[in-house]
């Protein structure tokens, strides 16, 4: 984390004690009657606090937001103040007990069936009152809370916590993901692009948010305040989507490089930043590079949020600089070492001697090592130590980056790219550009895709013809360099 300067951190902690005395929901103002066990006080806070449905009669005339207040208030503090172990329990009491009535849905259903023999309009009512029944009753509490301050905030956490309940080996509730898939349809509304508002992040921004970037920085962390004015300084751009109802929190950050060329190596831009003082040289920015693009709302997960900042960023660019021509991602390629560690783990309990080297390779590896090629190998990708030696660094290019061709182009998931990261870009409509060796020698980047990076490039007259071809039958545009590395995999590789 980076360390502010003590002004900077006096500002912070005068915002935060404004923050309190405003009365607004952060985390401080927690509810001080935290049951220890969980049980009969989680029982009595959902009955005192989760409204009845109203009447289907009375669903346009909603009571006033005001009479729920208080109890809408003490089921965000109560929520607060519960401990982590004790969320999951509380939210499947909240989403069993109260969900949809299910024997009303049946009586409704019914009511439908005998609907079809009338008229038109009584059909409609009929499915209409149906609709009404389908809708759980927790969903009216969700409503009341994010007319709170902070309200949206708190929705957008709970959700994290719902994530994070349904990711554990525990996790075994239908009404649990329902809620999930409620809650996310909700927040994919209210955080529609039509509501998100692009900002640029300078040097001269709100410290609280340029200390929010750096500790949000998923990708290349920040080193210290002067790494952060160096990323927003000359030839760096940093922007950010926020919300009006979440003041002051950036819900996705972009960071750009302004170059002459599409960069193939994160150090330059990282490690080498111009210095902040430095004037830019317009006529010498032709291309933009994003290099580093963090989701900060683990509950705003499945949200479409990325690939709008990416699209309203270019057109951004395009205004300040009428003369870039190009634009392209430098970017990381995460679980690419973690998938050849397991083909390797699964060719050494098979007894396979060697499928992913030509019988070249295979020798030149072995004089090396002078053992086992793929126990060894294993064991050098693993504690990165491959690195350490220039006959290792110059014998492995080739094979790893036919191997890593292939994992990004031919590897699947549901049908499109393994990688999360080529799967966001082509799902934007970019090209598989380029694979560039000992791009990021950072212990991250060895440690995650051996030193690769990948460019993705978006050619802007071709992206949404690209993009619907890739989310409709999952065809990949490639470079000659991807599509070359792939069929040289195919040829000599027998996985």
């Amino acid at each position: 984390m980076v360390r502010l300067p003590l002004l900077w951190a006096q500002r912070r902690n005068a915002a935060a004690l404004l923050s309190y005395h405003s009365g607004r929901l952060t985390p401080s103002s927690s509810y001080s009657a935290t049951p220890s066990l969980g049980g009969p006080d989680m029982d009595e806070i959902l009955r005192r606090t989760v409204p009845a449905v109203p009447a289907y009669e009375t669903r346009e005339k909603p009571l006033s937001p005001a009479l729920f207040e208080g109890q809408t208030r003490e089921f965000v503090q109560f929520y607060r103040g519960l401990e982590a172990a004790h969320r999951p329990a509380f939210l499947t009491k909240l989403a069993a007990q109260y969900g949809v009535d299910h024997d009303q849905v049946a009586e409704q259903c019914g009511r439908v069936t005998e609907a079809q023999s009338r008229d038109l309009g009584a059909l409609l009512q009929a499915e209409d009152r149906l609709r009404y029944q389908l809708t759980p009753r927790y969903r009216f509490l969700i409503s009341h809370i994010c007319r709170l301050e902070d309200g949206v905030k708190f929705i957008v956490d709970l959700r994290a916590d719902i994530l994070q309940y349904l990711s554990s080996k525990s996790a075994d509730s239908p009404q649990i993901r329902e809620m999930n898939g409620i809650l996310k349809m909700l927040l994919s509304n209210w955080f529609s692009v039509g509501f998100l508002n692009l900002e640029r992040i300078t040097w001269q921004s709100p410290c609280e948010l340029l200390q929010k970037i750096s500790e949000y920085e998923a990708v290349h962390p920040v080193r210290n305040w002067t790494d952060i004015k160096r990323r927003v300084g000359p030839y760096r751009r940093c922007y950010v989507f926020t919300h009006n109802t979440m003041p002051g929190e950036p819900l996705v950050v972009l960071h750009v490089a302004l170059t002459d060329d599409i960069s193939k190596n994160i150090q330059a831009i990282v490690r080498k930043d111009p210095s902040p003082e430095m004037t830019e040289d317009v006529s010498k920015i032709t291309t933009a590079i994003f290099y580093s693009i963090s989701s900060t709302q683990p509950g705003l997960q499945g949200v479409e949020l990325g690939n709008y900042l990416i699209k309203r960023v270019v057109k951004e660019l395009q205004g300040e600089f009428p003369h870039m021509n190009q634009f392209s991602s430098l970017s990381p390629i995460p679980g690419f070492t973690k998938w050849l560690v397991g083909i390797l783990s699964d060719q050494i309990k098979e007894g396979t001697s060697n499928q992913i080297f030509t019988q070249t390779e295979y020798k030149e590896i072995q004089d090396i090592i002078g053992g086992s090629v793929l126990e060894t190998f294993k064991r050098l990708l693993t504690t990165n130590e491959w690195v350490r030696s220039d006959k290792f660094v110059r014998v492995l290019e080739l094979p790893l980056m036919r191997l890593c061709a292939w994992y990004l182009y031919g590897e699947k998931h549901r049908g499109g790219a393994l990688n999360p990261v080529a799967n966001f870009h082509l799902q934007n409509g970019a090209v598989m550009w380029r694979l560039n060796w000992l791009a990021d020698t950072s212990s991250r980047g060895i440690s995650s895709s051996s030193g690769m990076m990948a460019n993705y490039r978006y050619f802007l007259e071709d992206t949404n013809h690209n993009s619907v071809q890739y989310l409709r039958t999952r065809h990949i545009e490639a470079s000659e360099q991807i599509l070359s590395l792939v069929a040289q995999f195919q040829k000599i590789s027998k996985l």
